[in-house]
C-alpha cells in the first residue's frame, strides 16, 4: 500500500486527457525508489476531487487491491474531511441524507425515486464559526461523486471557492477549501485498522 497527500489542482488518476496525475507520478517514484526494471503496479482504491486536497490510498499489488476494495465495500474505509463553508449551519452537529445523480461533471440533488439516484450520507460537526464562514469536520459514510460539495451546497453552505456549487468567494490557497485529512483502513495482511493523518491545511 501507499498513502499520498494530494495537492489541490492535481488529478488522482489519468482522466484520458493525458494531464499530470498523482498515480503516474507515484509510479515513477516507486520505479526509482525500488529500482523496478518493468512496469509498476499501482492503483487508487478511492479518489478525491481534483480541486480538493488530501490523502489518497493506493494498492501496490492486485491482491492488495482486491482486498482493499472488499473492505471498502464492507464499509471499513473511514474518511474524515475538514471543510470551510460559507455561513454557519443552524445545527452544530447533524447527519445529512440526500439522493444524488451524477450528470455533466456535476452532482445534482434528486428525488429518491428518480432513475439512477443514489443515497448519499455524511455527518458533520461544527468546529468554529465567524466572519461569514465556518469550519466543519465531515465523516463520510458513502462515497458518491462530489458528495460533500453537493450536500453542503444543498444545505445552503457551499464550500469556499467552489463556484460550481454556488460559492461566491475564492479560496486563496487554490482549489476549494476541502481536505481529506484523516484515513482509516483495514490492513489486508495484518488484519487490523490503520490510521493515517496529514497536516491540517484549513
Amino acid at each position: 500500500m501507499l498513502v499520498l497527500d494530494k495537492p489541490a489542482g492535481l488529478l488522482t488518476q489519468d482522466s484520458g486527457s493525458g494531464q499530470k496525475n498523482l498515480e503516474e507520478l507515484a509510479k515513477a517514484w516507486l520505479k526509482l525508489r525500488f529500482q523496478r526494471p518493468g512496469a509498476v503496479f499501482l492503483h487508487a482504491v478511492h479518489r478525491i476531487d481534483r480541486v480538493a486536497c488530501g490523502l489518497v490510498l493506493f494498492a501496490r499489488s492486485s491482491k492488495a487491491l482486491s482486498r482493499l476494495n472488499a473492505s471498502l465495500r464492507a464499509g471499513k474505509l473511514q474518511k474524515t474531511y475538514r471543510v470551510r463553508v460559507e455561513g454557519s449551519p443552524s445545527l452544530s452537529e447533524a447527519r445529512l441524507e440526500d439522493y444524488l445523480l451524477h450528470e455533466r461533471f456535476q452532482a445534482r440533488i434528486a428525488a429518491p425515486d428518480e432513475s439512477g439516484a443514489r443515497l448519499a450520507s455524511l455527518s458533520y460537526k461544527l468546529l468554529e464559526a465567524g466572519k461569514g464562514q465556518s469550519l466543519l469536520e465531515i465523516q463520510l459514510e458513502t462515497g458518491r461523486y462530489h458528495q460533500i460539495r453537493a450536500q453542503l451546497a444543498n444545505l445552503g453552505h457551499p464550500v469556499l471557492g467552489d463556484r460550481k456549487y454556488g460559492s461566491r468567494k475564492t479560496w486563496p490557497q487554490g482549489g476549494i477549501a476541502l481536505q481529506h485529512y484523516r484515513l482509516g483502513f483495514w490492513h489486508p495482511v495484518k488484519q487490523q485498522m490503520l490510521y493515517v493523518q496529514s497536516e491540517i491545511k484549513l
